[in-house]
């Protein structure tokens, strides 16, 4: 993998080795904004106060500095995409890879998107449940509306732990699964969201 897949806007994955290395970069970030932290030295609240308005933590993949509170959100949003990415590239080895460019300002129009064009697309997004801000029922809809052969919504939750795919959220064709770090399990009795 070259050094220009670290882009912050753009990650190109192609193979499970590249999922792993940009999750290592993902753990990297982490652990400097973990050091900063267990070195702090000064009062609670302004200890927050900088978490919140300063940069004192680091973009999850371009390392670039964050506030803390962005760097949460974006280490959770480029993780779901590399764990959506590995599964696809066990479903779709045909794909040639995926770009990945998750959040609001993507520039793609998908989350992520296969290196062969129209073949697989995929919506993920990170949340406490999958009904928050009714962003599973939102990216539904968005990609009913898409072209692509296979299309994918990928989510992490805690009412969702494990990596499995969920029919009972399935519509118009496109497949739902959770994702996570530990081995798959069944998801809860009756999936309530």
């Amino acid at each position: 993998m070259d050094e220009s897949a670290f882009s912050a806007a753009l990650v190109v994955v192609r193979s499970f080795a590249d999922v792993d290395l940009m999750l290592e970069r993902v753990r990297d970030s982490a652990a400097r904004v973990h050091d900063w932290i267990a070195s702090f030295q000064g009062d609670p609240l302004e200890m927050l106060r900088l978490m919140k308005f300063d940069a004192v933590g680091f973009h999850p993949v371009g390392h670039h500095p964050l506030n803390l509170v962005e760097q949460i959100n974006q280490t959770w949003t480029f993780t779901v995409a590399l764990l959506a990415a590995r599964q696809l590239l066990s479903l779709h080895p045909e794909a040639g890879g995926f770009r990945l460019a998750p959040g609001a300002h993507a520039s793609q129009p998908l989350d992520i998107m296969s290196e062969v064009d129209g073949l697989v697309g995929a919506e993920t997004f990170a949340a406490v449940t999958p009904r928050n801000n009714n962003k599973l029922v939102k990216d539904l809809v968005k990609l009913s509306a898409t072209p692509e052969q296979h299309r994918y919504l990928f989510f992490m939750s805690p009412a969702f732990p494990g990596n499995a795919r969920l029919p009972q959220f399935e519509q118009n064709g496109v497949q739902v699964w959770s994702v996570d770090f530990c081995p798959p399990v069944p998801p809860p009795p009756g999936g309530k969201l």
